[in-house]
């Protein structure tokens, strides 16, 4: 670390943020959009400061102002144009732990059926977890390692995963801070909302509740034309048919809030196996799921209404249905 015999212009930022009970404050969107350029740019920040940085508003968790920057000055890093229009942006981050990734079917069950899915996510992270890449592996499906090569998978399949490293490698290694930090820092939340190729919609899942209206109002500020956030299934992009599901949006302009029924009385237990093969048999029809046929269709509804492909929740929980009933057996 150099020594500095005047106030290292990052400085501004962490004072803002920890002068204490009495002087600290939330960043401005432009103070936190300030904040991210250097945090982005090269040798403009301390790896301490960072620490610092990331800490602080961990403790105090970020607003939808903060956020709205932090997203605006990553996009504008990105060293790439979207040439691909996407119709749905997929964030994939959190791992699953308790029951296998049926969001990930769901994605797919839409690419199927003609609308282009972009999901963007990061594994390894957190220890227990399995993670997109992992699970799409098993079902043949090759990770893009490139913006290229996801723009080249949009255009032949309708569908592309694409890691975080590839798309902005600095906000990669922040979220590999976690076993480091032991706490997870804004970066989980801020990635969630990069819709890297503009698409026409995004869907974000979320683990704890009061993170939907911040992710709901950045959205806005940012403004993403349609949006939709849920608490999500161990915090993916996946609605649990167990509970009821309140589902906030964005939709030009304005804010929707909208509850989704749990679809069974009682909830099932935690998945005794969570190998991911499974997700190709049960795709084949060689096993049944209860509990991941609920999953994919009720997933698939909500994005499908957020696409205005259904008028209400009767029509998209019943285009999904029908979209499952004829999906290729063979594709896996």
């Amino acid at each position: 670390m150099s020594l500095l015999t005047q106030e290292h212009p990052f400085a501004e930022f962490i004072k803002i943020l920890g002068k204490g009970k009495k002087g600290a404050r939330p960043l401005t969107q432009d103070e936190a959009y300030r904040a991210m350029q250097m945090i982005l740019a090269d040798d403009q920040v301390e790896p301490i400061q960072l620490g610092a940085f990331l800490m602080l508003m961990r403790v105090k968790e970020e607003t939808c102002e903060e956020l709205a920057g932090f997203v605006q000055a990553a996009r504008e890093s990105f060293a790439f144009e979207s040439k691909v229009a996407v119709d749905l942006d997929w964030s994939s981050y959190a791992g699953k732990r308790r029951h296998l990734p049926w969001f990930l079917l769901s994605t797919l069950l839409l690419a199927e059926n003609g609308i282009k899915v972009f999901m963007h996510g990061a594994g390894g992270h957190t220890q227990g977890r399995l993670y997109t890449e992992n699970a799409l592996q098993a079902l043949g499906i090759k990770a893009a390692t490139s913006i290229t090569e996801a723009g080249k998978q949009l255009e032949q399949g309708n569908f592309s995963y694409l890691s975080l490293e590839f798309i902005c490698p600095k906000l990669y290694d922040m979220i590999n801070l976690r076993p480091v930090m032991g706490l997870r820092s804004p970066v989980h939340t801020l990635v969630r909302l990069l819709n890297p190729f503009d698409a026409t919609a995004s869907i974000q899942g979320i683990f704890h509740p009061s993170y939907r209206q911040v992710h709901q109002k950045a959205a806005l500020l940012l403004n993403q034309k349609h949006m939709a956030v849920l608490k999500g299934e161990g915090g993916e992009t996946e609605r649990n048919p167990d509970v009821e599901c309140l589902v906030q949006s964005v939709n030009n302009g304005e804010l929707n809030d909208e509850t989704w029924p749990a679809l069974f009385e009682r909830r099932h237990m935690k998945a005794e196996d969570m190998g991911p093969q499974l997700l190709a048999q049960f795709w084949r029809g060689e096993v049944n799921d209860e509990f991941g046929e609920a999953t994919v269709i009720a997933t698939a509804a909500v994005a499908l209404k957020l696409l205005g492909k259904a008028d209400n929740q009767e029509q998209a929980h019943q285009l999904a249905t029908d979209f499952w009933a004829a999906r290729n057996r063979q594709r896996f």
